[in-house]
C-alpha cells in the first residue's frame, strides 16, 4: 500500500512541476493555418463547370416522347376541364332549384 501511495505523490508532483506554457504553444502550434474562401468569379466558374457537366449525363427526350407526353397533358387537361363544368352545371341547377323551392314559403 505505500508504494501505491509514492507512486501516486510521484505522478501528483511531476505533473506539478511539468509547466503549462509549453502545452499552451503546442496546442498553437497544432492549429491549422486558415484556408482562405476562393474568390466570387472562381466559384461562379466552378458552379457553370459542374452543370455543364451535369446536364451532360441528362437523358434527353425524343421529339416522339416529347410529342407523344405532351398531347397526353392535352388530353388530361380537356377532360378535367369538362369534369369541373359538369359539376359547375350540376351545381348550378341545383342550387337555382333550391333557392327557387325555398322562396315559396
Amino acid at each position: 500500500m505505500a508504494e501505491n501511495e509514492n507512486v501516486e505523490k510521484a505522478e501528483v508532483s511531476s505533473a506539478a512541476e511539468t509547466p503549462a506554457a509549453p502545452a499552451k504553444k503546442e496546442k498553437a502550434e497544432k492549429k491549422p493555418a486558415k484556408k482562405s474562401k476562393p474568390g466570387l468569379f472562381s466559384r461562379i466558374g466552378q458552379w457553370w463547370k459542374e452543370t455543364k457537366s451535369e446536364l451532360k449525363k441528362v437523358q434527353w427526350p425524343t421529339w416522339k416522347q416529347t410529342l407523344n407526353n405532351t398531347l397526353i397533358v392535352l388530353a388530361f387537361c380537356v377532360v378535367v376541364g369538362v369534369c369541373i363544368w359538369l359539376f359547375d352545371v350540376v351545381a348550378t341547377q341545383l342550387f337555382g332549384a333550391l333557392i327557387s323551392f325555398f322562396r315559396q314559403f
